[in-house]
């Protein structure tokens, strides 16, 4: 599954948050966003896709998630916050090689056929969020827990994971079957993930020794080693070029949205176009991470994960006809069911540290509204979704118009950036209305009435834009004709 996911660290923010957010690009899963109660939460899950039964701990915690509507091919709850402002998006589909995959399998189910017997399946996207994010206080120990079940369990594909809490950010990546490394974010700087093996450094001194910043499988030293799968030179150790992948789909599918991210954020840094460009969409060494130019906000984020190559010969949208028109698979793609950036806001008091920026379809068109996580429930207008078509819920009222923008692109623009204007700004003065009123009244059994007021304005301009949208596509039918009949 083709995702991107951006991290940053507190001191890369513009207030001082921790933030990770990730477009989950199914094919068009239907999602909702939900809060799990505890007693709801599962004691003995058993995954759909690979059969595999886990006994789940005791005393689990309230949790948002965003779990897919039809529920044929398992929970795939792909983020949220927990109750001890941990937050968790899971997962990025990433790449690996020959050589680890001969060294360590996927662990994939296979039915019972005639003599052969039934064999269990390991860990998937599917099941991550469920099996972590419930029981963890830190990032650091989302990281722990869930490198213990990759090694008890394994995994049946490769996936990159990213955790946050009010000081940290982690990154996990797994290795084969059984392996994974993970490393903590620096503070100053930002992370860009798409879809490929991202670390290009690693401290395999400090993962096994103080582990401040570097986190692994228990065996990664020997697994290396005995499977000859250093391909450094000169000392220094590489993990992209040991665990990633080294292939041509790498440069039109991956490395070109890396390239743009850090041409977004860091234009001066490099030089990313022309002749003697630094870095190119086809480079296989763009960093994993660097210090951003300016401070992120949450409008960069969802502005980086909305975009298609804006301002380059590459963008889809384009009038002219370059050779180099959609060339390369964008960042905001069609199929995208949820993004979400999980902001941890370590100013903040508990009940209000956690806030969790959602969108549902493809993000060139639709808009990111807030709630805040430490709810006991999401409005209707973000869970109550079917899988049938509907205007009265954020996910489908997103979806239409985003498939009603696209073909008229010239002339909608102008509606989805005043539309996504519109909702952000307000989304922001809705939190810092509720964040003064809360805290000088000491009241936080006002979340719920917040989300709902949020949630209320956020339906208000959707549907403005959906009338908009509708009638622009409408002036522009191909059945429309003219001889003095209007």
């Amino acid at each position: 599954m083709g995702c991107t996911t951006i991290l940053a660290g507190r001191n890369a923010t513009y207030d001082g948050s921790t933030m990770i957010a990730r477009n989950d690009d199914g094919r068009f899963d239907v999602k909702k966003m939900i809060v799990v109660d505890p007693k709801k939460q599962p004691k003995h899950y058993r995954s759909k896709i690979s059969h595999l039964k886990i006994e789940l701990p005791e005393n689990p915690m309230r949790y948002t998630a965003t779990p897919s509507v039809d529920p044929k091919n398992g929970i795939w709850a792909a983020n949220g916050i927990n109750e001890a402002n941990v937050g968790m998006t899971a997962t990025e589909t990433i790449t690996s090689n020959a050589l680890v995959l001969g060294a360590d399998p996927y662990v994939v189910y296979k039915e019972k056929k005639g003599r052969q017997k039934e064999e269990i399946g390991g860990l998937g996207e599917e099941d991550l969020v469920v099996l972590v994010l419930p029981y963890v206080h830190s990032a650091r120990e989302a990281v722990l827990r869930l490198g213990s079940l990759l090694e008890q369990y394994g995994t049946y594909e490769p996936n990159g994971i990213a955790f946050n809490d009010e000081k940290e950010c982690w990154w996990l990546e797994t290795i084969g079957g059984h392996h994974w490394i993970a490393k903590r974010v620096k503070d100053d700087e930002y992370v860009m993930m798409p879809n490929q093996f991202g670390m290009d450094r690693f401290d395999l001194n400090d993962a096994f020794g103080d582990q401040k910043e570097h986190l692994c499988s228990a065996d990664l030293r020997e697994f290396i080693r005995d499977n000859h799968l250093d391909l450094n030179r000169d000392g220094v150790f590489n993990p992209r070029y040991v665990f990633g992948s080294h292939s041509d789909a790498d440069h039109v599918y991956n490395t070109p949205r890396a390239w743009f991210i850090g041409r977004y954020f860091n234009p001066n840094t490099f030089k990313w176009d022309g002749e003697n460009a630094d870095f190119t969409p086809e480079s296989d060494d763009i960093p994993w991470s660097m210090v951003p130019e300016k401070k992120i906000t949450v409008e960069d984020i969802k502005y980086i994960l909305s975009s298609y190559y804006q301002g380059t010969p590459y963008n889809p949208y384009q009038k002219a006809e370059d050779p180099k028109k959609g060339i390369y698979r964008p960042i905001g793609i069609s199929r995208t069911g949820v993004m979400a950036v999980l902001q941890i806001r370590g100013y903040m008091p508990d009940p209000l540290k956690g806030v969790e920026w959602v969108c549902f379809g493809a993000n060139p068109f639709n808009t990111v509204v807030p709630v805040y996580a430490q709810a006991e429930r999401m409005p209707k207008y973000l869970s109550d979704v079917t899988l049938d078509v509907s205007t009265e819920n954020f996910y489908w009222a997103s979806r239409i118009i985003g498939a009603m923008a696209d073909p008229y692109f010239g002339s909608m623009i102008q509606h989805i950036e005043r539309y996504q204007m519109s909702v952000a700004s307000k989304g922001h003065k809705l939190i810092n209305e509720y964040d003064r009123k809360m805290m000088e009244q000491n009241d936080y059994s006002l979340i719920e009435e917040a989300n709902e007021k949020i949630c209320a304005m956020c339906k208000e301009e959707t549907l403005k834009a959906l009338n908009n949208v509708l009638h622009e596509a409408s002036l522009q039918m191909k059945c429309g004709y003219s001889r003095a009949d209007n």
